[in-house]
């Protein structure tokens, strides 16, 4: 049978990150010493209350259908969340939880873009941005952001590119691949920017390692920059990344409740709600302890120190110090044009395959988060596998010729 598929499947790639962790596995599985730096998820476990919290939930028979967009007590500890930390002030009405926050952020794609709009992702980006937004039939627009700049967009940059088809500017901090993020300052000059430039631009602020940054840094969200700029974002965040959740899939966005409303109309037919017990533990994640956070992100940072000054140590290699999340975005494009084998590495795709190839290491090339010259590591694993496998790459790098 010809089996003839609709064509938005062939407009969207699979996630390369995805595919590598899986190919790892496989490798893992048969027998060989895989070290893996894919990894999008921490390597904690959820903690204990929060488990407890979705045991008891089953035992009390919280088992059943949920509104479509939530359960109240959870959107009320997500609001209580966001006045205690960020200052900001939402009601019901203007929150949805969705199956993760990739689900949130399809949910606003299509419910906001269109045919011809415009759609602003800095780049390096998390891979799903643009796809979602060609899905939905927009047109990304991308702003290469420099190293130099600590892969943080300039207002001059942002300036640049929106016009009268700019339907949103996604912003992602801190950063999934680079760990960059912004300051109060920063984030008050581009939305600066954006509010000249263009009554009608969304704002879709993915802040879902908010918790996860070093050096003493603070979290702040653009929407709490101005009560004018809070009334164009759509706050996108999950219980994911901060509490070790990644498969309990809870996200949520907080912002205009048109959006919200369209959101779950269109939730309505799709997932209709997150599961049940998901959403007890992430009420018990928002309003427990939270030392269990503390100690991740201690133990976070100080790999980050490591990893960081080893790959700066290799000849050929440089490396940004990320200020959040759990990855490295270094450059090896200095290794570029060397071969192994008769074969030339010219760019991130080679490097990638000839270290889980050769040296039985997995990194995510840089090509697919839109920097070729980079390649992503996840330094959520033990300190033991980011020794042996930066042993290996130096070892690799050693090697070529």
């Amino acid at each position: 049978m010809d089996v003839k598929l609709a064509k938005r499947v062939s407009l969207i790639k699979p996630s390369p990150t995805l595919s590598i962790t899986a190919k790892a596995k496989a490798m893992k599985a048969e027998g060989v010493d895989v070290v893996g730096f894919g990894a999008g998820e921490p390597d904690f476990d959820t903690p204990d209350n929060i488990k407890e919290a979705a045991i008891e939930a089953i035992k009390e028979g919280f088992t059943k259908y949920t509104a479509v967009p939530g359960i109240d007590e959870l959107k009320d500890a997500i609001i209580e969340k966001c006045e205690k930390e960020q200052g900001l002030r939402y009601d019901r009405s203007e929150v949805i939880v969705s199956c993760g926050a990739k689900h949130t952020l399809y949910n606003i794609a299509m419910a906001l873009f269109d045919e011809g709009d415009e759609v602003v992702i800095p780049a390096p980006y998390w891979v799903t941005y643009p796809d979602q937004a060609v899905l939905a039939g927009a047109k990304p627009v991308f702003i290469y952001t420099k190293e130099e700049n600590e892969f943080k967009v300039q207002p001059e940059e942002l300036e640049e590119v929106i016009n009268e088809k700019t339907k949103a500017v996604v912003l992602n901090y801190p950063s999934n691949p680079t760990g960059a993020t912004y300051t109060k300052e920063e984030l008050e000059k581009l939305a600066e920017v954006i509010l000249k430039k263009n009554p009608n631009v969304w704002i879709i602020s993915d802040e879902v390692y908010e918790k996860i940054i070093y050096d003493g840094r603070k979290h702040v969200s653009i929407a709490a920059v101005d009560p004018e700029v809070k009334e164009r974002t759509l706050l996108v965040n999950a219980v994911s990344k901060t509490y070790s959740m990644t498969g309990w899939r809870i996200g949520w966005v907080c912002g205009n409740k048109e959006i919200v409303a369209a959101m779950s109309k269109l939730q309505s037919q799709s997932t209709s709600n997150p599961t049940s017990i998901a959403q007890k533990a992430a009420v018990e994640a928002l309003r427990g302890p939270q030392d269990k956070v503390l100690e991740m992100v201690k133990a976070f940072e100080e790999r980050r120190n490591y990893i960081v000054n080893r790959l700066n140590s290799i000849p050929g290699v440089k490396c940004f110090k990320p200020h959040g999340a759990f990855y490295v975005f270094p450059n090896f494009s200095g290794v570029y044009g060397k071969s192994y084998n008769g074969k030339i590495i010219n760019n991130s795709m080679d490097f990638a395959a000839y270290l889980l190839e050769e040296c039985k290491v997995a990194i995510v090339p840089g090509v697919a988060f839109g920097d070729d010259n980079c390649a992503r590591l996840s330094y959520a694993t033990s300190m033991e596998n980011i020794k042996k496998g930066l042993d290996r790459i130096e070892e690799a790098i050693r090697n070529l010729k």
